[in-house]
């Protein structure tokens, strides 16, 4: 497994445990000259090392636009139908056209592949030392909870993209997975299978589910048990675990309310939502300007991508919905976007999204999104829907009609109410990095074909620029290439086919 040196790591995680809250900017130590013991050996030091994970997850590592899990997230809706570029200036581009998930010397299978195994490596040296740390035993517990949570989520993300999809009626599902790294090392570890992967997968999350019993975390930034709850909802959804997804979406959910519509059009940049369950809050010392989040997904932000190619909706989605659905409302049919302040030089699309909006034409922070109530009653519908189960369209109906004051609760069972399911969790979670991983755990094929937008009344441009417009279910394709470098360093990588 080809790795990185550890003292630098340590000392990377200490100088990023300027984490979310402003106050943890008040470092006393210089950062350069804390080592391996001190970093590791009390649980006040292993809190900053976590602290520096959360940090870690919208930082810039190389290119402009591989910020942490924000740019993983713009990956998986890219490779969707449901992103539109209405120009070819936009990065991710060979995302967009599929053309670099089979090269494996591009840097867009390189950088989800390190970013997670960044997160995994970072979670693994915690768990390495917190049993025998200096301090409280409940303090250790938090630690641990948040970093188990953290390599399941790492292995979780990276098995999606690299492995083949989990498959219910084939179990055990001995088809390649990913390394599956447990421990800092630099040992060449083959691709476990996805079996092997999804087991360890639970074994962390239900880890976590006992340690964190009882932690209130001091922010969404923070991992604690609805988050955990979560996840596990999110995984047993792609294993089609039906009773133990809907559970656990229950479970993630309760007591926490669905935010409203006033607050659903204000522009998804605040972490404190009371819709929101985990996130990063983007401090403005920590910014990372051009490669922020939202210099890439906002519609205000001056930058070069969004003024010449902001992101649209597929029209043949957008279409679908009434306007009475205040989802509607935060993509621009016209893309004139006459309540928000645009740039002089914007260049107007149609169908170009709103809903996620910078602090301003010249501040690109907007905090993101990575796990809201909304998805849970949307696992929670799907499983039980999936499982026959009549109270599937009261879920679904809870949530839409918040969305929909006229939304009538719908009358539809088996897979016409999957379908109903499917097409609300397509809008309802556009742009936060589900809508590759969909397609690929329901076995569905890509499908771009039909107009991706209509002519503007302020511009000619008419056109989406993806080359690809279909891919079939179960292509070779839905496999990502490992990088040709990881192989390089670590022979034992059996290489997907190509």
């Amino acid at each position: 497994m080809k790795t990185f040196n550890l003292k630098f790591l340590l000392v990377v995680l200490s100088i990023l445990s300027l984490s979310s809250c402003s106050e943890d900017f008040l470092v006393k130590t210089p950062t350069e000259f804390v080592d391996y013991a001190s970093a590791t050996s009390t649980t006040d030091n292993l809190f900053s090392l976590l602290n520096g994970i959360h940090r870690s997850l919208y930082i810039r590592y190389e290119a402009q636009n591989e910020t942490g899990i924000a740019g993983c997230m713009q990956q998986i809706d890219i490779a969707g139908e449901d992103l539109v570029y209405p120009i070819s200036n936009g990065w991710f581009l060979g995302v967009y056209n599929w053309t670099n998930l089979s090269n494996e010397n591009s840097q867009d299978v390189a950088f989800p592949y390190r970013t997670f195994y960044r997160i995994n490596r970072n979670a693994n040296t915690i768990l390495e030392s917190v049993d025998v740390a200096t301090g409280s035993d409940s303090d250790r517990k938090i630690i641990k909870g948040q970093a188990l949570l953290y390599r399941a989520f790492a292995h979780f993300q990276l098995v999606q993209l690299y492995g083949k999809r989990y498959d219910a009626t084939a179990i055990p599902n001995t088809q390649l997975g990913i390394p599956l790294v447990l421990k800092v090392s630099n040992d060449q570890l083959p691709r476990s299978t996805v079996e092997e992967v999804y087991t360890q997968i639970n074994k962390d999350i239900d880890d976590a589910l006992v340690l964190l019993v009882g932690y209130k975390k001091p922010n969404n930034s923070h991992l604690d048990l609805r988050v955990a709850q979560g996840l596990k909802a999110r995984v047993a959804l792609v294993q089609q675990n039906w009773p133990v997804a809907s559970a656990n979406a229950i479970l993630a959910r309760a007591g926490k309310s669905l935010m409203t519509n006033a607050a659903y059009v204000s522009g998804f940049n605040s972490y404190t939502n009371s819709e929101w369950m985990w996130g990063s809050y983007v401090n403005e010392l920590q910014s990372e300007s051009f490669a922020n989040f939202g210099a890439y997904m906002s519609r205000n932000y001056s930058s070069t991508v969004i003024r010449s190619c902001p992101k649209a909706i597929f029209n043949k989605l957008w279409d679908q919905f009434p306007s009475t659905d205040v989802r509607t409302t935060i993509f621009s049919k016209t893309g004139l976007h006459p309540n928000i302040t645009l740039v002089s030089t914007a260049v107007k699309f149609p169908y170009t999204s709103q809903k996620f909006l910078s602090v301003s034409t010249g501040d690109s922070r907007c905090d993101i999104p990575y796990m809201r109530i909304a998805e849970m009653y949307l696992i929670e519908a799907e499983a039980k829907a999936k499982m026959n189960d009549a109270t599937a369209s009261t879920a679904l109906f809870t949530l839409i009609s918040n969305r929909n004051p006229a939304y009538v609760k719908s009358t539809a069972t088996g897979q016409a109410l999957v379908n109903e399911i499917y097409l609300h969790r397509r809008i309802e979670l556009w742009g936060e990095g589900f809508r590759f991983y969909d397609l690929k755990r329901t076995n569905s094929p890509l499908d771009r074909v039909g107009p991706t937008t209509v002519p503007a009344t302020t511009s000619n441009h008419i056109s989406s620029v993806a080359q690809v417009f279909s891919i079939p279910a179960g292509d070779k394709r839905w496999q990502w290439l490992f990088p040709r470098a990881e192989i390089n360093a670590n022979p034992a990588i059996e290489q997907n086919p190509n």
